[in-house]
C-alpha cells in the first residue's frame, strides 16, 4: 500500500520511522531533530508554540527553553537555506515556530525508496533501555539512546528498522524476545541498559537473533556523560557491522524466484543471495543481477558496490576467462558507487576489493583507510586493509587488521580467505605459533578449505614437527583443487615468502604426495 510523505525541496520526510532524505538519500537526522520536524511539518506552516514543541521533543520533562534553541538551530543547518535563500524553519517572536510553507506530499510506494520497498527486508527492533540507576527523572537519557539508535540504524538499507513508536510500546509488555519479535515482526533485538554515577556512565548493548534465541553481539561502554552523544553513532555502526552476515543469510533464505516484475533493490538481493553461496555459476548469475539493477536505476549505489565486489570474486577465485575487462567493470563500478555515495563505507571496501585485485595495492590501502574512517566498525573495511598491507609485503601491520575484522565478522561465508591471510601475516611476521592457533580455529569452520590445511602443514614444518606436516599435507592433498584460492596477488607481490611456503610444503610431503605436485602456493 502507498502512503503519503510530506516533501519540500529537495527533503522527503518519512514519518513512520523520521527517516529524512536528501535527493532520496538519508541524511542524519537525530531522534530531536526528527521530532521536531515532524511537528513543524505536519502544522502544515501554521505556528507551533514552544510549548507543544517541548512537549513533542521531552514529553513530560521540565527542559529549559535553550535546549530548543539548540536543537531549532542544528535542524536549521541540517537542511540548509530554501530555494530562495530564507530559513525553512522561520521564528515568530514570543510565540514559537513555523515552517517556511506547507510541504506538498509524495507518494511512497515499492520501488520508491521508502519504507513500503523495505517490506520484504529482514528488520530489527531497538527496544526501550533499562535505567538501572533507579532515578527516574532520568529515564531521559536512556530513551534518547534508543531514540537515537533507531535513527542511526535507520541509515543502513540492508534492513528496515521497526518504529520507535511500535518498539516502545513493548516498555511494560513482555519481554520475551521471540513474542516480541513476532509481534514486531522483526528477526534481531537491541536492547539495553544504563547506569549512571555522577558525570560517568556504563552503557550496555546486547544484540539477539530473537527467533533463534542467540546473541550475535554485546558490548558495554563506560564513558563520560558528555561524550554520550559521539558514542551512539559508533554504537550503530558497531551493530550493523555484526549483524549485516546474519541479515544477509537470513534474508537469502527468502528471498523469492525472480519473476522479472521485480524493483532494483530485489535484483539486488537477489544477487547477494546467490554471491554468498560463493561458487563459479552463483557468482555469474549474481552478477547478471546486479548489472540489471545498475541499468534499471543507475543512481542506486548499492548495484554499483556488489557488481564491484562480484567481479573481484571472480578474479580472485580463477573463475573468469577475461580478468582484465573483470577488473575494469569492477573499477568502473567501484568508483560509480563512491561518487553515488561517497560515505558509503561499503562503497569504499568495493574500490579496496577490486584493487587488491588489479595490483593496486597502495590504492587498495587508502581505500579500505576511508572505508573505516567512515565505519569505525566495519568488519570488511579491517579485512581487506590486512589483506592489501598482505599484498604489499607488510606483514606486521596486516595483523591487527584482519584479526580485528574477523572478530566483528565471525560468520562471513568467505572466511577461509581472511583467516588464509591472517595465518600468512602471523607467520611471516615471526609468529608461527599464532598462525597454528589461528589455523586451528580456522578449520573448526571451514575443514574442506585447502589453502588453509597446507598453511598449516608449512607452519608445522617450520618448527619442526614432522608428523604434523605430514598428516596436513597429505589431508590437502585428499581434496578436490578449488579454482582458485584467492591468494593470487600475494604469490606475485611476495616471490621470496611463496618460494619460502613452497620449500615448507614439499619438507612437509612424503614421496607418494610430492608427486601429485600439490603445492600451497603454486600458480593457477
Amino acid at each position: 500500500m502507498s502512503t503519503q510523505h510530506p516533501a519540500f525541496g529537495p527533503f522527503e520526510f518519512i514519518t513512520e520511522n523520521g527517516c529524512l532524505l536528501r535527493d532520496n538519500r538519508p541524511v542524519a537526522l537525530g531522534a530531536r531533530g526528527a521530532s521536531l520536524l515532524a511537528v513543524l511539518l505536519a502544522a502544515e506552516g501554521r505556528v507551533v508554540t514552544k510549548s507543544a514543541l517541548m512537549d513533542a521533543v521531552w514529553p513530560g520533562l521540565a527542559v529549559e527553553e535553550s535546549n530548543l534553541s539548540v536543537q531549532i538551530a542544528a535542524l536549521r543547518k541540517l537542511l540548509g537555506p530554501a530555494s530562495d535563500g530564507g530559513e525553512w524553519i522561520v521564528t515568530v517572536p514570543r510565540v514559537g515556530y513555523r515552517f517556511s510553507r506547507p510541504a506538498e506530499s509524495r507518494t511512497a510506494g515499492p520501488g520508491s525508496g521508502g519504507q513500503a520497498e523495505a517490506k520484504s527486508s529482514p528488520a530489527i527492533a531497538v527496544l526501550p533501555f533499562e535505567n538501572l540507576g533507579g532515578d527516574a527523572e532520568r529515564q531521559y537519557l536512556a530513551d534518547g539512546i534508543a531514540d537515537d539508535l533507531i535513527m542511526a540504524l535507520a541509515r543502513f538499507r540492508w534492513f528496515r528498522v521497526a518504529s520507535r513508536g511500535a518498539s516502545f510500546a513493548r516498555r511494560h509488555g513482555t519481554r520475551d524476545p521471540k513474542t516480541i519479535a513476532q509481534e514486531l515482526g522483526v528477526d534481531f533485538l537491541v536492547d539495553g541498559a544504563i547506569r549512571r554515577t555522577g558525570d560517568r556512565m556504563r552503557i550496555s548493548v546486547h544484540l539477539a537473533d530473537a527467533m533463534r534465541g542467540a546473541t550475535v553481539w554485546s558490548e558495554h561502554y563506560d564513558l563520560q556523560v558528555a561524550e554520550l552523544f559521539a558514542v551512539q553513532d559508533a554504537i550503530a555502526e558497531r551493530i550493523a557491522a555484526a549483524v549485516e552476515p546474519e541479515l544477509l543469510l537470513r534474508h537469502g533464505l527468502q528471498v523469492a524466484p525472480h519473476t522479472g516484475n521485480v524493483t532494483a533493490w530485489d535484483l539486488v538481493r537477489q544477487g547477494t543471495f546467490n554471491f554468498h553461496k560463493v561458487t563459479q555459476p552463483t557468482h555469474l548469475l549474481a552478477r547478471r543481477f546486479f548489472r540489471e539493477a545498475a541499468e534499471l536505476d543507475p543512481m542506486l549505489p548499492e548495484a554499483q558496490i556488489w557488481r564491484a565486489r562480484v567481479n573481484a570474486g571472480l578474479i580472485a577465485y580463477g573463475w573468469t576467462e577475461n580478468p582484465l575487462a573483470d577488473g575494469r567493470e569492477g573499477l568502473d563500478a567501484a568508483l560509480r558507487a563512491i561518487y553515488l555515495d561517497a560515505r558509503n563505507p561499503y562503497a569504499h571496501y568495493a574500490l579496496a576489493i577490486v584493487s587488491a585485485y588489479t595490483g593496486r595495492a597502495d590504492q587498495a590501502i587508502l581505500a579500505a583507510e576511508r572505508s573505516i574512517e567512515l565505519g569505525p566498525s566495519f568488519a570488511l573495511g579491517y579485512l581487506v586493509l590486512g589483506m592489501a598491507r598482505l599484498f604489499a609485503g607488510d606483514a606486521a601491520s596486516a595483523r591487527k587488521p584482519l584479526a580485528c575484522g574477523l572478530e566483528l565478522n565471525p560468520h562471513d561465508p568467505q572466511n577461509a580467505v581472511w583467516f588464509s591471510l591472517l595465518m600468512l601475516a602471523l607467520f611471516f611476521s615471526g609468529d608461527v605459533e599464532g598462525a597454528l592457533e589461528t589455523g586451528r580455529a580456522a578449520l573448526k569452520a571451514r575443514p574442506d578449505w585447502s589453502a588453509l590445511l597446507r598453511i598449516q602443514a608449512c607452519c608445522h614444518a617450520a618448527l619442526g614437527h614432522r608428523q604434523e606436516a605430514h598428516r596436513f599435507a597429505a589431508a590437502a592433498s585428499d581434496l578436490p583443487e578449488p579454482a582458485g584460492d584467492a591468494l593470487g596477488p600475494f604469490r606475485v607481490g611476495n616471490r621470496e615468502w611463496a618460494s619460502r611456503l613452497e620449500s615448507l610444503l614439499r619438507e612437509a610431503q612424503d614421496q607418494t604426495t610430492a608427486s601429485g605436485g600439490n603445492a600451497i602456493l603454486s600458480e593457477d
